[in-house]
């Protein structure tokens, strides 16, 4: 963050000095003077201001984004939470935060170590190192108590109250309550397993541009209490499997794609090619990685994970996306 302060200083003395310099310009007696200084240091004006005003919004957005207070909270680490927990962590945190293999990327394997820069893998290394935290005992969330872990996954929030970058365009936000807990109460069965590397998010001036200029906007903070629809094979449950399957974090809210931006490429819809199959299909289909025609889905569909899902869980995804949208 100091970095980036005295960046932003850099910026906002540079505009104030090519402001001064463009008001000299526009006195200067001489025309060509005028013209060219008053233009030149003008621009120059605009530019550094711009930089100082969008580089400023990124920075209060991502130190000090005015967190909610972490509620005071004590998990009680029931058998029915572990194992809801472990459900649900297996399903998709695991994705980020496996331990890594020699390349550098997630095994998506037990234990929750992370270590894999998201930034770097996804093209956008130039703005931020954001390295996934080690989710075991032995790293950061050891520090952390529980009401402060639920504000991480329901406001992407940490401890010192800055946003937790990737976190916070992550559908997380929408667990429930209970589930939120369960997950809690999982990690904090874990063992302890010592992290490989540094950990953590590590934004430089561009990305606080970026996310003051709306490139990556920093998104609002979660719901006080979220109460899950109730379980079962319909559409409101499978929207519910979507959001904990971390379908929704790629293929949009409603699952109907999302177009190319600075997070990514375009990712497609699936609800056309899922309205052409009937729920024994489509539950094949997520438990081998093979589409109808025998193509595979491609590396980054994460489809090893919603393999795991319960039979229910599946049909009630199959439910949601063969739903009108509302």
């Amino acid at each position: 963050m100091v970095v980036n302060l005295l960046f932003l200083v850099l910026f906002i003395a540079l505009a104030v000095l090519c402001g001064w310099l463009t008001w000299r310009a526009i006195r200067a007696r001489r025309l060509w003077v005028k013209i060219a200084g008053g233009l030149g240091a003008g621009l120059l004006t605009v530019l550094f201001a711009a930089l100082a005003l969008t580089g400023g919004r990124g920075i209060a957005a991502t130190y000090f984004p005015g967190a909610p207070a972490a509620p005071d909270l004590t998990v009680a680490g029931t058998p029915e939470q572990i194992a809801r927990g472990d459900y649900l962590v297996n399903l998709s945190c695991i994705g980020c935060h496996g331990a890594v293999g020699p390349d550098g990327n997630p095994t998506e394997q037990q234990p929750l170590t992370g270590g894999w820069n998201i930034a770097a893998a996804e093209g956008f290394g130039f703005m931020s190192d954001m390295v996934t935290e080690n989710l075991t005992p032995g790293g950061k969330l050891a520090s952390y108590s529980d009401g402060e872990i639920f504000r991480a996954l329901r406001h992407s929030i940490n401890n010192q109250g800055t946003k937790l970058g990737f976190m916070d365009f992550l559908p997380y936000k929408e667990l429930s309550d209970d589930d939120t807990q369960a997950i809690i109460a999982y990690l904090r069965s874990l063992e302890a397993a010592p992290s490989a590397g540094v950990t953590g998010d590590s934004l430089n001036y561009i990305g606080a541009i970026m996310i003051g200029a709306g490139i990556l906007p920093a998104q609002p903070p979660g719901a006080a209490s979220v109460q899950a629809p109730p379980q079962g094979i319909t559409a409101d449950y499978g929207k519910y499997v979507a959001t904990y399957g971390e379908c929704r974090g790629c293929h949009g809210p409603d699952l109907e794609g999302t177009a190319e931006s600075a997070l990514g490429p375009a990712v497609p819809s699936p609800r056309p090619l899922v309205g052409t199959l009937d729920q024994a299909q489509f539950v094949a289909m997520m438990r081998g990685g093979v589409k109808p025609d025998g193509a595979p889905f491609p590396e980054t569909m994460p489809w090893r994970n919603a393999a795991k899902m319960t039979d229910d869980d599946l049909a009630a995804l199959y439910s949601y996306l063969t739903a009108p949208v509302q």
